[in-house]
Parts: structure tokens; C-alpha cells; sequence
């Protein structure tokens, strides 16, 4: 049986990349200098993109990989993604929605709080030394 390709097109954790090694070709397509060779070369096994924001999934990378089955988004949405080019040649589409969710909403809150409380401007008051010499003016009650 043949072995099925992953094109992986940027660095993922260790542990992800240890799973797709177990289970499929990957081709880390980051280290190769040439990779319009590499992608001539593989083109015919590839079936999945593996991929982050950072990376185009352009019409010219789907018409070079025939066999391509589906293109996960390593991330939240679908940006630089050809979503119309993959509907045509009926390509799915994935990605990790809410995965980052409820830290977006952690950092949110967290930055709300040090912006009405002025955190960095009472860090830089305590390490500049001025609380000896004057008191932090008072911040918005939150």
C-alpha cells in the first residue's frame, strides 16, 4: 500500500510531529532550499497540508498537488487559505476553532485591569525608585 504524504509547510510541536510520523510520509517543506524540486518530486503522494497562518495555500500549490485530500489550518480561521479553489476540487478544510478561546479572554480581562490600574507605570514607579521620593497617583476604580 502506498504510503500517504504530508506536506507540513511550517514547524509544529514535537509531539504533533512525532504522531504524523507514526502514521504518514512528512515532508518538512521549511528546510528544503528547492522546494519547487521537492513539491515535483513528492507531488504525486502528497494528501494532506498540514500549515499555519504564515503559509498560502494558494491555487498554484493545489493544482501542483493532485492527490490532495485536505489542508489543516494549524490555527484558528482560514486565512490565506483558496477556500473557492479547494470547494472546486473538493478539498476539506480544517482548522482548531476556540482553541484559544478562553486565553484571549484571560489576557483581555488581564489587560483591562492593568490599563485602569496603570500596572506598568506602577512597575516602572516602584523600579525607577520614585516611590521614595512622591506617592502613584491614585488609578480608576474598577
Amino acid at each position: 500500500m502506498e504510503s500517504i504524504g504530508v506536506l507540513l509547510l511550517r514547524p509544529i510541536s514535537p509531539y504533533l510531529q512525532d504522531q504524523l510520523n507514526k502514521r504518514f510520509t512528512v515532508h518538512n517543506y521549511w528546510i528544503y532550499q528547492n522546494q519547487p524540486e521537492l513539491l515535483s518530486s513528492i507531488s504525486a503522494s502528497i494528501r494532506a497540508i498540514v500549515r499555519n497562518a504564515r503559509n498560502p495555500v494558494d491555487a498554484d500549490l493545489i493544482d501542483s498537488l493532485p492527490k490532495l485530500e485536505i489542508v489543516s489550518n494549524h490555527g484558528v480561521g482560514f486565512d490565506r487559505i483558496d477556500l473557492e479553489k479547494c470547494k472546486q476540487m473538493g478539498i476539506r478544510v480544517t482548522n482548531t476553532p476556540h482553541v484559544l478561546s478562553d486565553e484571549v479572554a484571560d489576557t483581555t480581562i488581564a489587560l483591562i485591569l492593568a490599563a485602569l490600574r496603570r500596572i506598568v507605570a506602577a512597575n516602572r514607579f516602584v523600579r525607577d525608585g520614585q516611590w521614595v521620593k512622591r506617592d502613584f497617583p491614585l488609578t480608576t476604580k474598577v
